[in-house]
This record gives structure tokens, sequence and C-alpha cells, in this order.
């Protein structure tokens, strides 16, 4: 691996990673739920980082937390980096937060260099990436996209607390969210581990993400009636699970047929199972199967849910049960990736020496949502045995100081490349 750009600091980037490993749950490392007290301790920590750095600091209406920093042109639109710092129960140490502290250094690293871009800069903790305790992930960059909703605001969590209300308390402000939606980004960069093998088995320094998986989840309900287990004949029951048991079959079967086909990415997963009343000598009254769908194509997403729309309704009917819904409880599209910046990031790792290959990403990301108002791509650094969410994730320093310095080279790339057109909508 070739040495890094000597303008981001390595030492400094690891510091602030590991100052935010150590803001965790006691006994859960490495945890910071999205809205708890821990995840506000972290985002804490970050605001003092970024007011070191010369932003200007503020919570946009959807609950982002945004430094910012001017460029020659403050008219200008904004570049925009970020990821997320809210970790799923007993996760790791770098998914989502090596991208935000990544981001604050690109931005350190200009201001040490006196280095002024003509468009503004903006450094970016989008809230609740991770799904939340409120049922919704990408709850920030929903947001700043203009996709939560009303409805997903009433969606309840910890003592049926609303996300609306939630978001007032780490800051946001419901009641005006479209305030939150931008039409000023010009480009978006995001630095994530890879959450795969494929960079480490392959002793490749980067991965530039050629594109990103739309995530459904799906919810599927069956209604049956509760009767005792030893005294009620077989023909006789109205078995819920029987129905689910059914429906999870049909799930993995559709999946394999859609993953089995040669263009394009597909994976399914039941990883929500519940029953009612939930005794060992109990015929299930009630069974609730939750799916995720992943795939790079929307036009799967769309023959998957309708081939199992029509094996539940049969699995209902088998097992003489109703199957009281069949809802999508959030659906995002698939996202390109911008070529002219995958072009940036390549030229940027050609210039430092790095090694890099075009990975597609299996896992959702807030580029997602961002790369609907503006170009956007992402860099993948190696993570060890492609292990994420898990207190045993591990990044190397060196790796992710290497994607943080390919991220400052593709910033002024851009930045240097992009006539500057004025912004359409006021950020701050």
């Amino acid at each position: 691996m070739a040495a890094s750009n000597t303008l981001v600091d390595g030492d400094r980037l690891w510091q602030d990673i590991m100052a935010l490993a150590d803001i965790t749950e006691p006994g859960k490392p490495y945890t910071r739920r999205s809205f708890t007290p821990r995840f506000l301790a972290g985002r804490a920590y970050l605001i003092e980082q970024f007011k070191a750095a010369g932003l200007e600091v503020r919570i946009d209406t959807a609950g982002n937390l945004i430094g910012r920093r001017n460029g020659a042109k403050p008219h200008a639109k904004t570049i925009m980096m970020g990821s997320h710092s809210d970790t799923v129960p007993s996760g790791g140490r770098f998914d989502g937060i090596a991208g935000v502290v990544a981001a604050l250094e690109v931005a350190r690293a200009l201001r040490d260099a006196g280095i002024e871009l003509q468009h503004n800069l903006e450094v970016v903790d989008f809230l609740a990436e991770e799904p939340s305790e409120y049922g919704l992930s990408c709850v920030g960059s929903r947001g700043m996209s203009g996709q939560l909703t009303n409805a997903m605001l009433d969606f309840t969590g910890p003592q049926d607390e609303r996300l609306g209300d939630a978001l007032i308390r780490v800051g946001g402000n419901p009641a005006k969210l479209p305030e939150a939606v931008r039409k000023d980004i010009a480009a978006y960069l995001e630095l994530h581990i890879e959450q795969g093998p494929v960079l480490e088995q392959s002793k490749t320094d980067l991965g530039l993400v050629t594109g990103i998986v739309g995530i459904t989840r799906l919810e599927i309900a069956f209604q049956g009636a509760a009767d005792h287990a030893g005294t009620t004949p077989m023909h006789m029951r109205r078995d819920a699970l029987y129905a689910a048991a059914q429906a999870v079959t049909a799930i993995r079967k559709q999946a394999e047929a859609l993953a089995s086909e040669p263009d394009g990415y597909f994976v399914a997963t039941v990883g929500i199972l519940t029953l009612e009343p939930g005794g060992a000598n109990v015929v299930p009254e009630q069974a609730k199967v939750i799916v995720d769908i992943r795939t790079g194509k929307r036009e799967k997403t769309l023959r998957f849910l309708e081939s199992i729309d029509a094996a539940t309704q049969d699995a209902a009917a088998k097992a003489n049960v109703e199957r009281s819904h069949f809802k999508t409880l959030s659906d995002t599209m698939p996202m390109d990736c911008d070529l002219g910046l995958l072009e940036d990031l390549a030229k940027s790792a050609d210039a430092l020496g790095h090694s890099y290959l075009p990975l597609a990403s299996g896992a959702g990301h807030d580029a997602a949502f961002i790369g609907q108002l503006a170009p956007a791509a992402m860099v993948f650094v190696p993570c060890l045995g492609g292990r994420s969410h898990t207190p045993e994730e591990w990044a190397e320093k060196h790796d992710i100081a290497a994607g943080a310095a390919a991220m400052f080279a593709a910033v002024r790339r851009f930045d240097e490349r992009t006539p500057v057109i004025n912004q359409t909508h006021n950020s701050i």
C-alpha cells in the first residue's frame, strides 16, 4: 500500500473513531442506538469536533447534524460528505462512524492546508440510519430527501413514544420538515467499511461502489384461533403458524429463483417471526412475518411481491386462517452511483497509489436517499473477515486513512472540474 496523502491525518481520524467507541452502553459494546442518551453524548462529541474544525454547526428539522464550511462563492451549491453515528445493538466501532469522521477529517485537512473550495462543503451525521426502535431506518436522509412522511412520524417506539416526538427530543422539528429538503447539493460522497470480505480477500485497498440496493420491508400477518394443543384435532385447527411456515418456504424458494437469474443481485430474508399467544400447549392464534428484500433491479422486487402475495393467500386458505394484512413497511429504490464521481475517486486512488475495484453494495446507506437529490458515490474500505454489526467489527487505521485521502482528492477534483451553479435553496 502506498503512503496516504499527508494532508489527511490518519492518527487524528483514528483518535475520533476510538473516542466515539468509548461512548457506549455499559456492558454492550459498541452500542449507541439512535434517540438514546448515549447517541446524544456521541453527537455532543461530534459537535465539539465540528466546531474545533471551524465548521458552522446546526441540526436541521429532520434531526441531521450538519457542519458547514462556506466556499469562495457562498451562493454556490454544496459538496456534501457524511454517514451516521448510531449503531445496531452490540454493533461495531466503524459502521457509519468511519464515514462521519473521514468526512470531518477531509474538512480539517482542507482547513489546515489553507485550501478554499469554490463550492460550499458540509459534513453530515445523518439521524438513525440503522433500523430504529420506531421501526424505520434512514430517518434523517429520508427527511432530507422529502421522504419522511406524516404516517412514519406516527410510528411508535419505547413507551409508545411517537417518532415525531422522538425527533423533537434530538433537535429536529417535524412541523417544519419541508425545510430539511435540499435542492442545493452539487455532489455527495460517503466512506464506509465494506461489510463484506471481497477487499480483504483480494488484498485491494479501496472499493468504488457502483450501486446501492433498494430495500423493501414487508409485513405479513395471519389470524387463526387459539386452541388447546392436546384436545384440538389436527383437521380442526386454525393454526396461524402453519400458514406462516408455508409463507417462509415460499419466500425462500422465490428468492432463490430470482437470485439465480443473471441480470442482477437479489436476496430476501425473514428476520422476524412472532407468535401469539406463545404457549407451548396452545395452537398459535396470530403469526407475523417481516421480510427484508434487497435488489439492484426494481422489477425483481415487484415480481417478488406479486408472487408472495399470491403464495400467502394460498397459505392462509390451506391453513384455514385469514391473512389479516400484507403491507409494505418501507421501500427504497435502488441507486446507481454517479460515474463522474466514481472517475474522480478512481483518478484520486491512482494518484495516491491505492488499488481499487468496483463493488456493488448489498447494504443500504444514506447515500441511496441523497443520491435521489444529487450525484452520489461511495468508497469502501476493507474490514476484517467482512464482519460487521458485531463487536468484532474491525478496520485498520491505514485503510480508513487511505479512503479519506481518496475522498479529499476527489472533493478537490470535483470542485475544480465543476462549474459553479448558484443554489436554489438556502441551506442555512
